[in-house]
């Protein structure tokens, strides 16, 4: 398939060269910062009223916008690149404040180009979206005008956003210091004491070796336990911050800026976690399988991910890209043919290495007309899952790339639709491939795994995050209060399956740290029941599904999920039959796991 070894590391030269040092990418910001000066010079003359507003002149402004939203988005990208692959490189973390003080200008232009669009009477604005210059972003826009009218006056929300360049975001962004200060010890085979990262020692923790995680998880909460003051502060912080603009916006749930930003009602979210709630019953007797194989009376956290038995040996990546690529290849070959020039590019950052940070993403450039996948790959059948996963990512950009700008921003519950299906393609294959029974195990517990997460492991998230934001309008809320906070929610979502729990999972994990998106635990169960709903639809179809699953993505950032789910699925996202035979499908792989596990 490859006619060369596929590269481990990522090149992010053909993006920019120079690193983090870069003399084309500094010229690209410069370019950002005068187009959108010319943004503001042209809402300024529009905003003076002495015109009304005309689809040519909203064209321009629409140009200038999705031009320097292009920009921003490839420039954000580069910048997480560059720190994810050296959490020490203080180059880039200059940059990234200087994308983040570029973006908080366009933030600020796009309030007052928000209130332009809020000016218009709403006859004249059902005639400006019915002209054929301005069809394409239609919704874009009209979401965005409906958006406004729930926020503060333009020049407050500019304020808020300046101020929250060195607040908010400063806040968010010391996550990364907090991550780079983190040293975990580690005794090799030889005996001899090492010192991994977040990145290398995250992958211990779930070792075959019930032994070797065992000793991981102790180091992982000694050292966050070490860190927990430092990231109780900056949590606090960054709610703090929230709930203050949220109430001067007089928004009174937490909930509601997510799910705007999912394109979601409270409706969908609520059938969802109902529909859940129910499925979890389903998994009891394998938590109660597993801890007997384990010869435990519960799993501990630790137990949770580990693998019953290894199956045979390591995954070299290479054989990972291939088996990927030819398993694409029995769903749509234009998805196959796509990821495999992901590989052959060198679009994967995958080397096992110190320095980088924990965890896997993929982003986006636009303006290239790429996207780059980041994770650290150490030959588990987890990893090529996540492999799998992210390239589902970049495929979703992908056919979006020659949509509008503003037609391609899709939500995150959607983005994780992409990247679970694809995921269930590769899992589904190789558990049918599989050549003998360990193997067979090995991955259908990692398949099981991930309804383990996606039911129990978010749902925690969410349970621990929203009580967080109750307890935290009444004040600062301690390290320890957050580690019981944590506790509670992850023995309540694991229906108290669990014998021990990660009281410091709220300090490790990056999702609680993000600015840009809050709430960021919601969107991966949705986005992995809707994606198992898609999934059952393209084995009943067969071959013709692909062009329509390729249609349903390209119309992700122009719809709600309930207008989506009815247009392409024609079925009712806020009633819970739909996601009550999505969370279904787990039982016959617990079924099948109880079998082949009965001796």
């Amino acid at each position: 398939m490859f006619k060369e070894n596929v590269p481990l590391q990522w090149d992010m030269d053909a993006i920019y060269p120079g690193g983090s040092r870069s003399a084309a990418f500094a010229e690209e910001l410069q370019e950002m910062e005068s187009s959108i000066a010319k943004l503001n010079g042209a809402l300024e003359q529009s905003l003076s009223g002495a015109q009304p507003v005309m689809a040519s002149s909203l064209r321009e402004m629409t140009d200038f916008v999705e031009g320097i939203l292009l920009t921003l988005r490839q420039s954000e990208s580069f910048v997480s690149c560059l720190m994810a692959q050296d959490v020490k490189d203080s180059a880039a973390a200059g940059l990234n404040d200087r994308v983040k003080t570029i973006a908080a200008r366009y933030a600020s232009a796009m309030t007052r180009f928000d209130n332009l669009l809020g000016s218009v009477d709403d006859e004249s604005w059902q005639e400006l979206m019915n002209d054929g210059r301005l069809r394409g972003v239609a919704f874009n826009l009209s979401e965005r005008r409906e958006l406004a009218k729930l926020k503060l006056a333009p020049e407050l929300e500019a304020l808020a956003g300046d101020l929250a360049i060195d607040g908010y975001h400063g806040w968010g962004d010391f996550y990364n210091r907090l991550v780079s200060r983190a040293a975990f010890k580690d005794i090799d085979s030889d005996g001899n004491e090492r010192v991994l990262s977040a990145g290398q020692m995250h992958n211990r923790l779930s070792d075959p070796d019930r032994a070797v995680r065992q000793r991981a998880f102790q180091e992982w909460e000694r050292e966050w336990d070490e860190l927990s003051e430092l990231s109780a502060e900056t949590l606090n912080r960054i709610a703090g911050f929230r709930l203050k603009l949220y109430d001067k916006r007089g928004w009174n749930s937490v909930l509601q800026e997510p799910l705007h930003m999912n394109r979601m009602s409270e409706a969908t979210l609520g059938a969802m976690w109902a529909a859940v709630e129910e499925g979890k019953k389903v998994l009891a007797p394998y938590f109660r399988r597993k801890a007997e194989l384990f010869g435990v009376d519960q799993l501990e956290w630790h137990d949770v991910e580990a693998p019953i038995a290894s199956s045979s040996s390591v995954i070299p990546f290479q054989e990972a890209a291939e088996f990927i690529v030819e398993q694409f290849r029995s769903f749509s070959p234009e998805m196959a043919e796509f990821s495999e020039q992901a590989f052959r590019d060198g679009w994967i950052e995958a080397e096992d290495r110190a320095g980088k940070r924990p965890g896997g993403f993929c982003t986006s450039f636009p303006k290239s007309g790429q996207t780059r996948i980041f994770m650290t790959y150490s030959g588990t059948a987890s990893n090529v899952s996540t492999l799998a996963h992210e390239l589902g990512h970049a495929y979703h950009q992908h056919v979006m790339n020659d949509l509008p700008a503003l037609s391609q921003e899709y939500a995150m519950n959607v983005a994780e639709t992409a990247s679970t299906f694809a995921e269930m393609i590769v899992s589904d294959r190789a558990l049918k491939a599989a050549e003998d029974d360990a193997e067979k195990l090995s991955l259908l517990e990692d398949k099981i795994g991930r309804s383990v997460a996606f039911f129990m492991n978010i749902h925690a998230r969410f349970l621990f995050e929203t009580r967080f934001y109750e307890r935290r309008r009444e004040g600062l809320v301690t390290a320890e209060e957050l580690c019981d906070l944590m506790e509670t929610a992850q023995r309540e979502a694991y229906s108290g399956l669990l014998g021990g729990t990660h009281p410091y999972f709220w300090a490790s994990k990056l999702h609680f740290y993000l600015t840009d998106v809050p709430f960021y635990n919601f969107p991966y169960t949705f986005g992995y029941l809707f994606s198992a709903g898609l999934y059952v639809r393209a084995m009943q179809e067969g071959e013709g599904f692909a062009q329509k699953y390729v249609a349903l993505l390209r119309d992700t950032g122009r719809l709600t999920v309930e207008e989506l789910a009815k247009k392409h699925l024609d079925v009712d996202l806020e009633e819970t039959e739909f996601w009550r035979q999505a969370v279904g499908l787990t039982a016959d792989d617990v079924a099948l796991f109880l079998k082949m596990t009965e001796k």
